[in-house]
């Protein structure tokens, strides 16, 4: 009975020894060596190890495992364009847009500032200048190219045409009502006066035939209202500024205006103009100074237009961007270039308690084939 107590430790401690170095040499040996092993020119077999040895055949079945089931376009979809992370990002957005936009303290020039664009109200200024002074140039070159006719719209020259009969009829008019009125005959007399004053003796010997001053002053009145009042008068009149209207048509309108200091206007204006603008006054508010509704239209209206069709765009980009990512190609470079102790450590860190139970588990298996070969070897004697 002793010896079969004692065949039977014997046979189990050795099955066990047996079983669980087997174990404990099977698992090291699925990592190591992480290279071959060489004796003279041979290659020592099972030399690297399992995965070493394999890693190419994992890193091409890791991406293709990768690729066809764990990312594919549905389950990124589903993923990453569902309604939950939608709502989530439009909200970030909106609080995003309401903080940095609408309610900071930054004015426009602070914004200008942070685009690099500081001298943007120079700027600004600048072109102001430039744009009259371009203006103005162009103006000069017209004014001196083009005659009055030319400028002339054409529905107004018929107008202005019409406009010199109008003109002549409405001098003479002025003309007799004048030398009809008191003042138009004490210019007369004046005029008479002095023309015959001027004429010494004659003018005495005239005066002398013609009676006193008074009958010759309404005698010429007389026939001044007559001769403003003639038809021919008025033909005449007509046909001299018609004449000199057509002169003036064809000649540049710069004619009329060589006495205009167009630098010093020009000069006004852009004062006026950059006065006016105060761009500087203008940009030291904040955006919401200037568009108290903007928060509104861009969180209500804007945004959620912008994130249906990035979504939308999105959705229909995901099958594309997935095969230009390659990812079967990029788990199998990852996995190639993963370190084997790195890989090694990884692993033996998250089963290391399974991989200990398989370790103890082939030295009770190993311990209990060692029982039974007692027994039997027992019962053979």
């Amino acid at each position: 009975m002793d010896s079969l107590f004692g065949l039977l430790i014997l046979l189990a401690g050795v099955g066990a020894i047996v079983g669980a170095a087997t174990n404990y040499m099977a698992i090291k040996m699925l990592f190591r060596p992480y290279k071959p092993i060489y004796f003279m020119r041979w290659r020592l077999p099972l030399t690297p190890g399992l995965i070493p040895k394999r890693r190419d055949v994992l890193a091409i079945q890791l991406g293709k495992t990768v690729s066809e089931y764990l990312l594919t376009p549905d389950t990124v979809k589903k993923k990453f364009l569902s309604q939950d992370i939608r709502d989530n990002v439009q909200a970030f957005a909106k609080q995003k847009i309401t903080e940095t936009i609408f309610t900071t303290d930054k004015t426009i020039h602070d914004w200008l500032k942070l685009a690099n664009l500081q001298h943007t109200p120079t700027l600004i200024e600048q072109k102001v200048d430039e744009v009259i002074a371009n203006q103005f140039a162009s103006v000069k070159n017209v004014l001196s190219t083009k005659t009055i006719q030319q400028l002339l719209p054409e529905d107004l020259e018929p107008v202005l045409d019409k406009k010199i009969g109008d003109a002549v009829d409405q001098i003479l008019d002025k003309g007799v009502a004048y030398f009809q009125s008191p003042e138009g005959a004490k210019t007369i007399k004046n005029l008479l006066d002095d023309f015959l004053n001027s004429k010494g003796s004659f003018g005495g010997m005239i005066q002398m035939f013609m009676g006193d001053s008074l009958s010759l002053v309404e005698k010429v009145q007389r026939e001044l209202i007559r001769f403003l009042q003639a038809p021919g008068t008025s033909s005449l009149l007509y046909r001299i500024f018609s004449a000199e209207w057509e002169k003036i048509k064809q000649r540049p309108a710069m004619d009329f205006m060589k006495d205009v200091n167009f630098g010093t206007i020009e000069q006004s204006i852009q004062a006026y103009a950059r006065e006016q603008l105060a761009i500087e006054a203008r940009l030291d508010k904040t955006i919401n100074d200037y568009w108290p509704n903007g928060q509104a239209w861009a969180c209500d209206e804007l945004l959620p237009k912008v994130m249906d069709k990035a979504f939308l765009a999105a959705e229909g980009k995901i099958e594309d961007v997935l095969k230009r990512l390659n990812l079967a190609e990029v788990v199998r470079e990852q996995v190639d270039s993963f370190p084997i102790a790195k890989l090694e450590e990884l692993v033996l860190g998250i089963i290391s308690r399974e991989l200990r139970m398989i370790t103890w588990l082939g030295g009770i298996i190993g311990g209990l084939v060692g029982i039974v070969q007692a027994i039997i070897v027992f019962m053979t004697k």
